[in-house]
């Protein structure tokens, strides 16, 4: 099922939380809405599930304008970040919740539904825990259920809000392969919202980075990874330092120095110097960048010092070898490299 987003507006007291947000969602596809808190990542995913009515815009399942359909007129699997299942059922009742509720004229017979129910649980790695409760279920398998009512109903479209945020970092990870693999089992068009980086970059096929309830950039992981196309992009995907620069004559000057680092195509102006910690040389102190080391710390695999370069003692991060003597008030250069020049305006270069 191809989803298309038109110019889509969602004012809360004249507050666009989603402001002109146009989208095309490709069937079969598995697209992350990835973004800080108040992006306006969930209130898409809320728009398109019918859960919020536009301000205006519209909302488009294949040729059909879903904007002005109810919730169940739209066949959308939901699953929330907090599972929202009914406590009082067994996990085989919450699973064939949808399926039950359906009008008499398309509801399945009950043994068709539990059948539906049982198959999903062994599609979920969880056979054997039909007649239990959601209290006697781990984090990550009430995730699992929560998945597999949200499949039972046979959606035309899979909304995940935060699905792995209430679990902690290893369970998270394993859950995302299991995911990815469901996915492609099952092909159905899925999106998902979610403020983690990694968890996005990993799972997703396409990523949309929101801020401000507007779209910066739409991409592959890739792609909006190493391609970044703004500053915020760029500081908001992977670790990444930031320095206001001056571009002239199209090289980068910081405190009156000349970088060496050459714009492409940009304008002269006032700009910012993004660079990521680990794509770094050290260099003699006339030829890049040259700090004073404020704090030096474990980040997994490689440390990592804070510096403060220029008169103004801005702050940067650069990872350094393990071997390197390092500590409080060291004296270090560097030149970025790789990195990314963006003109105030925006534009990069």
């Amino acid at each position: 099922m191809d989803l298309r987003i038109v110019d889509l507006v969602k004012a809360f007291d004249r507050f666009p939380a989603v402001h002109g947000v146009s989208l095309d969602i490709r069937s079969g596809e598995l697209l992350a809405l990835l973004g800080p808190s108040g992006s306006g990542k969930t209130t898409l995913l809320r728009l398109i599930a019918g859960l919020e009515i536009p301000t205006s815009g519209e909302i488009w399942f294949g040729n059909e304008n879903a904007s002005a359909l109810s919730v169940r007129a739209r066949n959308i699997g939901f699953v929330f970040q907090s599972y929202a299942l009914f406590r009082h059922m067994t996990v085989l009742d919450n699973i064939a919740f949808g399926l039950r509720v359906r009008p008499s004229a398309s509801r399945p017979t009950e043994a068709e539904i539990k059948q539906r129910a049982l198959d999903l649980l062994d599609l979920v790695q969880l056979p054997g825990v039909a007649e239990r409760f959601p209290s006697q279920l781990s984090g990550g398998q009430r995730q699992r259920v929560a998945l597999a009512r949200a499949l039972a109903i046979e959606p035309r479209v899979l909304l995940l809000d935060e699905p792995f945020g209430a679990l902690d970092a290893q369970v998270r990870r394993d859950l995302r392969r299991w995911l990815r693999e469901i996915h492609d089992r099952t092909g159905h068009t899925t999106v998902f919202v979610t403020h983690d980086q990694e968890e996005a970059l990993e799972l997703a096929d396409r990523v949309v980075v929101m801020c401000n309830g507007k779209i910066e950039q739409i991409g592959n992981p890739d792609e909006v990874y190493d391609e970044p196309a703004s500053a915020f992009v760029y500081g908001f995907i992977g670790d990444s330092s930031s320095l206001p620069v001056t571009v002239k004559h199209g090289e980068a000057v910081f405190d009156d120095r000349k970088l060496g680092l050459w714009s492409q195509n940009g304008p002269d102006g006032q700009a910012m110097l993004c660079f990521r910690p680990q794509e770094i040389d050290f260099v003699d102190e006339s030829d890049g960048l040259a700090g004073r080391v404020k704090t030096v710390r474990r980040v997994l695999n490689v440390r990592r010092a804070e510096l403060e370069v220029g008169r103004t003692s801005q702050t940067v991060e650069i990872d350094i070898g393990n071997d390197m003597e390092v500590r409080r008030g060291s004296p270090l250069s560097f030149r970025p490299r790789r990195f990314k020049l963006f003109p105030l305006d925006g534009a990069a270069s």
